[in-house]
């Protein structure tokens, strides 16, 4: 497997479709005295979801940060989306592996490539959001070595995700 930037010539990368994943628990996360603490909740009925396509173009992606993919055989199967932030965290906005390539540690080898891009950018590090409901998203960055550093039960207000809420994730460091 290859893990590199994506360059003008690799720019149908970016057409990477979305696969479903299963929506199957939720992280609730609590702040006491300064410190995040969470628990998982299962659900009753596990379901799928996939999220809409982002149709990403090569230029608006380098003018905001930059994106790596993972390539097997010149085929993209993961994909990973760094977009400049006004903090010192550079912000992972996007990361999707086809399903087949699931579990073969291919989004852990792209988080800790665009950790190093955006310390090389003067980053101190970078930071995600995942939906609290996403708990398999939510287990998946707490084990990369993200930690939580906050919460937001507003975003999806007035809209058909009411309910749900963002979790913030943050990593300075790659775990071993």
């Amino acid at each position: 497997m290859e893990y590199k930037l994506i360059t003008k010539d690799e720019e149908a990368a970016l057409n990477l479709p979305n696969e479903p994943f299963e929506l199957y628990g939720k992280l609730v996360v609590s702040l006491n005295n300064k410190q995040w603490t969470y628990k998982e909740e299962l659900f009753e009925q596990v379901e799928e979801q996939t999220f809409p396509e982002e149709n990403y173009i090569y230029e608006e992606i380098v003018e905001k940060g930059f994106a790596i993919g993972a390539f097997q055989d010149s085929k993209c199967v993961a994909l990973a989306i760094f977009e400049n932030h006004w903090n010192k965290y550079m912000y992972l906005a996007d990361l999707k592996v086809m399903k087949a390539y699931r579990r073969f540690g291919h989004g852990q080898a792209l988080i800790k490539q665009g950790l190093i891009e955006a310390q090389s950018l003067g980053y101190k590090g970078v930071f995600t959001i995942g939906q609290d409901n996403n708990l398999g998203a939510c287990k998946f960055y707490l084990k990369q070595g993200f930690e939580i550093g906050g919460f937001n039960n507003y975003d999806y207000d007035f809209t058909q995700q009411e309910g749900k809420s963002d979790i913030y994730f943050y990593l300075n460091e790659i775990r071993n």
